[in-house]
């Protein structure tokens, strides 16, 4: 199972699992032991994050383009996947709502290599 729905710094809880950081940069203020993995080869490129908050690219465009961000690093989608299988992994970010947060289609990805 794949959670989205907390961001990181949310409590953690046993229902999270393996709480995954998928950030390119380490959020502030954020302990070490808030995550048990950090996979910021998974977070959104620093240019796109600018882009789409800035209103520059639409929530369609700011899919797409991560999703090419993702190109080549199929071996972490395949290694998240083989570890959703297995329990139950929580992917996250400092922003609250994955519905405009790059965590569901990171989730969408890792479930097609399931």
């Amino acid at each position: 199972m794949i959670k989205v729905e907390k961001s990181v710094y949310s409590p953690p809880e046993p229902s999270d699992g393996k709480r995954v950081l998928v950030m390119t940069l380490w959020p502030r203020g954020v302990s070490k032991g808030r995550v048990d993995v950090w996979m910021k080869e998974l977070g959104t490129p620093r240019e796109l994050i600018k882009r789409y908050k800035s209103g520059k690219v639409t929530r369609d465009e700011f899919r797409a383009e991560y999703r090419k961000s993702l190109k080549g690093k199929e071996g972490a989608l395949r290694q998240l996947a083989r570890e959703s299988r297995e329990g139950t992994i929580t992917l996250l970010c400092t922003e609250k709502d994955p519905s405009t947060c790059h965590r569901s289609v990171l989730k969408e990805e890792i479930e097609k290599c399931a």
